[in-house]
């Protein structure tokens, strides 16, 4: 059990590091014209555990926030994520 918890707090600041890194990266060349890290891109990385870094990274740089599948789409990836590493822990510490 423990390991499963160390694991994947692990792998959870890792992908919200690359999340980040990439919403940073995305902001960075908008501004200089630049080509772009496409949009399915930054939402699969929400997807597989970064949301909570790109959600208050599009906050803190204003990147993303006009668009709604990112503002409503990225809260609801991470709820969704919240609901599902809860229930795996739960059911991991029956064990």
């Amino acid at each position: 059990m423990r390991y499963l918890l160390y694991g994947t707090i692990i792998y959870l600041v890792l992908i919200n590091i690359v999340a980040i890194f990439i919403t940073v990266a995305d902001k960075q060349k908008a501004k200089h014209n630049r080509w772009r890290i496409k949009e399915a891109d930054l939402l699969l990385v929400s997807a597989l555990g970064g949301a909570v870094g790109m959600y208050i990274t599009m906050r803190i740089i204003h990147h993303k926030t006009r668009k709604a599948k990112f503002m409503a789409g990225i809260p609801i990836i991470f709820f969704t994520e919240l609901i599902a590493v809860v229930s795996v822990l739960l059911w991991a510490s029956r064990i």
